[in-house]
């Protein structure tokens, strides 16, 4: 072809294209849809559910698809047929309700985590039982090692306060430590004291309090700042403590049904500012770089150090990476009401002389938070009395009327208690409310004995309120000061029904269902400028969705309130999907003789419980079905969690015949009891069991390959709480099992 060819054949095209009138703006595009012949196709078309999206321009529908972690479009399975291809692969989800994954809008994850493996003394009644665990523990530690633990609270056993003196007949050897479930307070015990100098002429620091005798003497307690003052006498954790307590936190979020999470970190009154960023390095960075992510993080930082903060957005953005997001900064106004202070207008009912603390100095604050603000950082301020609310507002206001407008979402957590006439400043300055629905049941009984029946009546807790006032409403958890769980979060903002109680607490301020989910997602997203990736299920949105084991969204708002660290009732989160993957947790019934089903992964050390220890990576192998912390099965003829990989087929077949393999080795004789799992490429089962004593004689684990069984014997596995485990001799036995 010359070029008088090409010209000709060049102008014959422009003439044919005029003739179809269409725009030259147009020519292009036109052009590069006829080159393409390459289809948009879908990995995975999940179908047949009702799916509540949070997005307010399609707020139901009833299939979804997704390409490459993300989402492609919503509607209804009709209208996805184009986006069917050669690889889509079709999940028929039965009618289940599908919702966007759950964003936490506060939690400390490592804390959490480290609690996990402490004394718990959460949901203790009786000074007995808090004595008790505590003297236990003692007895399993070497002398001169600190016991740790926390989440006593004492208002469930009458409001007595506890001592030193309550604990240091047994622990004379060794210093104690215990934070109250607030983290506003801790028990020091008389060794502990000791080694950190607090003594009768010890005085109270700025924002703290050491409780005394009416003689002058320490008797243990020490409230937010003053908690400093024992905290340095504190062994440092070990950084693979760190990491074992962030992927603890990390697998109970996830079975929870959370994928995102805002966290706060070890970042509390009294404790070194520097913790966070020791964490940021050795615990969430190292866990990206090596493939642990499994939630994505929302990181907020302390307020003292907005400028370290501000130099690493700019060498990096706010995305470190899709699992790590650099969020703001935080500081504290006032304590907690359970710890006495919470900063109000007015004095305690229980003590007329405290008006609470002022934690931070007001003019440091002030000025940090136009600081943190004027370079475009988001604030976060802890705020849980009235005047502490009030006075944040004020500092916002002011703040902004320096630095002038902009979109700066700033955010107040807790927003426990307001005055008359506060919630519609949120919504007239666009500040977030924060706010943790299941501390409702913690404060429930103790508000009015703290505040009074009119106080604690007309100010606390004012969901609706601020919603009405067009605030935006973040809903979480402040695991582990609660439980992490957002679906007993959503039904205590729906009901309000405190444990124990018949009837709601205002019930004025009860959330419908739809505010509720919008709170935990979409609003939860907004509120950490996350709302453009995450939040509802929108085309172009990170593809982070939950299945539900309900048919119908009433089943959330129904039914009475779950029982603290109890599972879901009627509600149990079944199938999580990341990037694509979709893993499914079907839980089974224990039988009625269960009577603790564990409400995380692991348990205390040397505590019994039932829980299910178990891994995937990217490639569906198995990496950890075994925890060194005694775990007791009831029957060891259930699984009590499945996790398969529902992208291949079979899995059904898979899972009869390992069961056919199970009992094929009870009709043998050969006991099964104390570790299970049958892998294929596609699945992974996992069962441990073990009897109460601290050492375990006898594993044995069942792999099933082809046709094959193969068990693998360690005929002496032991440990003890501050040993590895060690097997000292293995053999593999091959059995054949008939198709």
């Amino acid at each position: 072809m010359n070029r008088y060819t090409f010209l000709s054949a060049t102008l014959v095209l422009a003439i044919a294209v005029l003739s179809l009138n269409i725009p030259p703006q147009d020519w292009l595009s036109l052009g590069l849809k006829r080159l393409s012949t390459k289809k948009l196709a879908a990995d995975l078309i999940v179908k047949n559910a009702v799916i509540f999206t949070s997005d307010a321009s399609m707020p139901v529908a009833d299939s979804m698809a997704i390409q490459n972690g993300r989402i492609l479009r919503v509607g209804n399975f009709s209208s996805l047929q184009d986006l069917v291809g050669g690889g889509t692969k079709e999940l028929n989800v039965e009618g289940k309700v599908l919702v966007p994954g759950f964003i936490d809008s506060h939690v400390h994850l490592v804390p959490g985590g480290l609690q996990m493996g402490r004394v718990e003394l959460r949901g203790v009644n009786q000074k007995e039982e808090f004595v008790r665990r505590v003297k236990e523990a003692a007895g399993n530690v070497k002398q001169g090692s600190w016991v740790l633990g926390g989440g006593w609270n004492n208002d469930l056993w009458g409001g007595e306060l506890p001592m030193a003196s309550w604990l240091d007949d047994f622990t004379a050897d060794n210093p104690v430590w215990l934070t109250r479930m607030d983290g506003h307070m801790g028990l020091a015990n008389s060794l502990a004291l000791k080694l950190a100098g607090i003594n009768n002429s010890s005085i109270d620091p700025n924002g703290g309090t050491i409780a005394k005798s009416t003689h002058g003497e320490p008797i243990g307690l020490l409230i937010d700042a003053a908690m400093k003052l024992v905290l340095p006498s504190i062994p440092e954790v070990s950084v693979d403590e760190k990491r074992e307590a962030f992927l603890r936190a990390s697998n109970l979020a996830l079975t929870r049904g959370v994928t995102t999470v805002v966290d706060f970190g070890r970042y509390f009154p009294g404790a070194s500012v520097e913790h966070s960023w020791e964490d940021l390095s050795d615990v969430y960075q190292w866990a990206d770089s090596s493939g642990k992510m499994i939630i994505r993080v929302c990181l907020f930082f302390p307020m003292e150090t907005w400028s370290r903060l501000l130099e690493l957005i700019k060498k990096t953005g706010r995305a470190l990476s899709d699992w790590i997001y650099l969020g703001g900064v935080k500081a504290f106004a006032d304590g907690s009401l359970g710890s006495n202070s919470a900063f109000f207008f007015e004095p305690y009912a229980d003590e007329p002389h405290n008006y609470g603390l002022q934690v931070t100095d007001p003019e440091s604050l002030f000025n940090m938070t136009a600081a943190s603000d004027k370079l475009g950082l988001q604030v976060a301020i802890h705020a849980i009395g009235d005047r502490a609310n009030e006075m944040v507002l004020e500092m916002y206001r002011s703040v902004a009327l320096t630095n002038g407008m902009r979109d700066r979402r700033f955010r107040i957590e807790h927003a426990q208690h307001l005055a008359p006439g506060m919630a519609a400043r949120f919504g007239e300055q666009g500040v977030v409310a924060s706010v943790q629905p299941d501390h409702l049941h913690d404060d429930a009984d103790s508000a009015a004995k703290k505040l009074g029946v009119d106080r604690a009546q007309q100010g606390s807790y004012l969901f609706h309120s601020l919603l009405a006032s067009n605030a935006r409403l973040a809903l979480g958890s402040d695991w582990p000061v609660a439980d992490i769980n957002p679906v007993g979060s959503i039904k205590t903002a729906i009901k309000r029904i405190p444990h124990g109680w018949k009837n709601a607490w205002m019930s004025s301020e009860c959330l419908s269902l739809n505010d509720a989910l919008i709170a935990h997602t979409i609003s939860a997203a907004y509120a950490c400028f996350l709302d453009s990736e995450l939040g509802s299920l929108s085309p172009g949105k990170l593809a982070d969705f939950v299945i539900l084991s309900t048919s119908t969204l009433d089943d959330l708002a129904e039914g009475s309130v779950t029982k603290h660290h109890a599972r879901p009732m009627n509600t149990k989160i079944q199938i999580f999907f990341r990037r694509n993957k979709a893993y499914v947790a079907i839980e089974s019934c224990l039988g009625s003789k269960s009577t603790d089903h564990a409400a995380h992964l692991h348990g205390a050390p040397g505590k019994k419980s039932q829980s299910l220890v178990f891994g995937i990576d990217e490639n569906a192998v198995l990496v950890h079905v075994f925890d060194v912390e005694v775990v007791e099965f009831l029957s060891s003829n259930n699984f009590d969690t499945i996790a398969i990989d529902t992208k291949e087929e079979g899995i059904i077949s898979e899972l009869v015949a390992s069961r056919e393999g199970k009992e094929y080795y009870a009709k043998t004789g050969k006991e099964l009891s104390s570790s299970l799992w049958t892998m294929q490429s596609s699945m992974i089962a996992a069962m441990t069991s073990s009897d109460s004593s601290s050492q375990i004689t006898k594993k044995e684990a069942v792999q099933k390959k082809k046709e094959s069984i193969l068990v693998k014997k360690d005929n002496c596995l032991c440990f003890s709480p501050e040993s590895e485990i060690k097997p000292t001799h293995s053999r593999m036995e091959e059995l054949k099992l008939k198709a």
